[in-house]
């Protein structure tokens, strides 16, 4: 009798293990279709220019091999996040994985426009449902504070410098096999990464969402998101003034406040008010939604300032964003993971995002005769350790103490924050550049003397109109830093607690609370 009550610890432990061992095995798999969407956000630009020529693609529809995914994926990603709470976060990440790499098979084999601009929307549809799925997954599997703070190290530093990683990727492949390989390569990451996630996560039972599907909500959020992306593409490309922008900015403006009336009236929300009223989350989501405009514009104005100031090639452009990559890994797995069950969040996310602002604000001295490890090797770094130290623990935070049946629409909100600060950063700063630029280039074009001279001067007016904008950066991550401060007020994790470790109801019921000392 003895040696059975001895055993059932031992039996538990066993399975405790083994619980264990799939968690950090399942980290691989989701980790590396991150990897893959984030990479798709950048790899697709540089290979653009090849396939126009080849396709035939105007100019003027040109933007959208870029806006067709940028749309797709921001107006359905609380869908996909409410999909995965329904159906199950392992099947939606699965699906999402099979059809994204089938999206990018269609793309790769695209003939025309048509057949392009389609592969793309295709992808937009699948990345949003697999990237809040992805980041579900992570939120309920590792509910341990110092898992918790390894698993969203690995995983902040893949959302941080993965951009950059597809900027090295996209140039090699144009530059020395074929642009349709940017979308090819896409097909054995997600097939590597579905059938590693089929045979090996093991998502806690009794965490789904089955209440009926809010179909107001749908239709009101998609509209309203689809909308307000596209009036900041058109705002970038048209003008602010143009009639349409400002239509459809209106529009947005009056379909998400719809959306926000249905939801709190609804029994079965899309988006819980709960997920986004909560005072940390909601600062997590504004300050990261603020970060991510002031870094995408950044990405678009060194890469331009590498190769058409500097001259670089594609791949020499990518390889100079490799200390911001490496600042990134740095910040998020070294500084952000070891002190993140030491620290409040606050004290990780406010510093980061102001050495952020340091690197940013290096980048405003910027000239066209400006050392490349001088200047922007350094800014990098600081950019790079910034927010890598930043994004670790808004990423774990945004999805902290939330209902496992909320996780999937938490994480979408995550990402929806950073799409729609993607497209306005791209077209709020892309506006300040150009119209510093124009400003400058009219003061000082009667001056040049020459051809040479007047080339001179359009290179120095586009370095301005780049400072003119990171100057605007650099306030906007002062503002980060400031609501991240004054919003997320949690203390550091309760080591002392224990929070869910299996699989099962008890687990449901361990992750509902989030274990912070006050």
């Amino acid at each position: 009798m003895s040696e059975t009550v001895r055993s059932a610890p031992e039996a538990l432990d066993d399975a405790h293990r083994d619980t264990h061992a799939s968690r950090w095995k399942a980290l691989v798999f989701i980790a590396l279709a991150q990897l893959m969407v984030v990479l798709d956000a950048t790899i697709v630009n540089i290979a653009l220019p090849s396939a126009q020529q080849d396709l035939g693609i105007s100019d003027g529809n040109r933007q959208w091999v870029i806006t067709a995914y940028a749309l797709a994926f921001g107006g359905l990603l609380l869908f996909g996040g409410r999909i995965s709470d329904l159906w199950g976060r392992k099947r939606t990440f699965v699906t999402g994985l099979i059809g994204f790499a089938g999206a990018s098979a269609l793309g790769g084999a695209a003939t025309g426009e048509a057949m392009m601009l389609g592969a793309r929307a295709l992808q937009g549809v699948f990345g949003a449902l697999l990237a809040p799925a992805a980041l579900s997954l992570l939120a309920v599997m590792f509910t341990d504070a110092k898992e918790r703070a390894k698993a969203f190290g690995i995983y902040g530093a893949i959302a941080g410098g993965g951009g950059a990683v597809g900027l090295i990727l996209g140039g090699f492949l144009t530059e020395y096999l074929d642009w349709r390989w940017t979308f090819f390569v896409n097909i054995p990451f997600a097939v590597i990464a579905a059938a590693g996630a089929y045979f090996v996560i093991r998502e806690p039972a009794g965490s789904r969402n089955r209440s009926p599907l809010d179909i107001p909500g749908v239709v009101l959020s998609t509209l309203g998101l689809v909308s307000l992306v596209y009036a900041f593409t058109r705002a970038e490309s048209d003008g602010w003034g143009d009639s349409m922008t400002i239509t459809l900015f209106v529009a947005s403006a009056a379909l998400l406040a719809a959306f926000v009336f249905v939801e709190s009236k609804v029994k079965a929300p899309l988006l819980p008010l709960r997920v986004i009223t909560e005072r940390n989350r909601g600062g997590v989501y504004l300050s990261l939604g603020l970060a991510i405009i002031a870094m995408f514009g950044l990405f678009l104005f060194l890469t331009y300032y590498l190769q058409i100031v500097k001259g670089y090639s594609p791949v020499k452009t990518g390889f100079a964003f490799l200390p911001m990559i490496t600042g990134m890994i740095i910040g998020s797995t070294q500084i952000g993971t070891r002190l993140m069950t030491r620290v409040a969040p606050r004290l990780l996310m406010a510093p980061g995002f102001l050495v952020a602002g340091l690197g940013m604000l290096l980048l405003t001295q910027m000239e066209v005769g400006s050392s490349y490890a001088g200047l922007l090797l350094p800014a990098q770094l600081l950019l790079g350790l910034g927010m890598g130290t930043a994004f670790m623990p808004a990423m774990s935070l945004a999805t902290y103490g939330v209902e496992p049946r909320d996780a999937g629409v938490a994480s979408a909100m995550v990402n929806t924050s950073q799409q729609v600060g993607g497209a306005i950063g791209t077209a709020l700063l892309n506006t300040i550049a150009a119209s510093a630029t124009t400003s400058y280039i009219a003061d000082h074009i009667g001056s040049a003397t020459s051809k040479q001279a007047a080339q001179m001067v359009e290179l120095q007016g586009m370095v301005n109109g780049y400072s003119n904008a990171i100057w605007v950066a650099v306030a906007i991550l002062v503002a980060s830093a400031a609501i991240a401060f004054t919003f997320v007020t949690t203390g550091k994790p309760d080591m002392t607690a224990t929070t869910g470790a299996g699989d099962g109801e008890d687990a449901q019921n361990e992750v509902r609370v989030p274990v912070i000392a006050h």
